[in-house]
């Protein structure tokens, strides 16, 4: 077994629920003591821009930034994918803070070494 947990997102304010879920489960995981990280791609990249994640709330009630806060305070790498981001007119000063971009190379390397969850 792995200590290191990748969460891979591909949705954002289209999916508030799976949104919010992704940002919690990856709270769950750094808590549990496992190296955390966020890869964001596809829409879940708008959560990555700032003003954005403080209006996405799960129907439970648990708001994204919320979870978002403790990922941040515990520095949780929140990875942005570069082409996806630059697609939707996202730029590095775009990013909330400890976001920064990132590549598929990235990706398939954390992969290989983590247990993944998809959202």
């Amino acid at each position: 077994m792995t200590d290191k947990v990748l969460i891979v997102l591909s949705c954002g304010t289209d999916n508030p629920n799976r949104a919010t879920r992704a940002l919690f489960f990856a709270m769950v995981a750094k808590k549990e003591g496992k190296e955390t990280a966020v890869f964001l791609l596809d829409e879940g990249v708008y959560l990555a821009k700032k003003g954005i994640l403080s209006n996405v709330q799960a129907a439970t009630g648990d708001k994204a930034d919320d979870h978002l806060a403790y990922l941040q305070e515990y520095d949780v790498p929140l990875l942005v994918c570069t082409p996806c981001a630059v697609s939707r007119g996202i730029s590095e000063d775009d990013l909330i803070e400890g976001a920064r971009m990132a590549t598929g190379d990235q990706l398939i390397a954390m992969a290989c070494e983590s247990a993944v969850i998809s959202l």
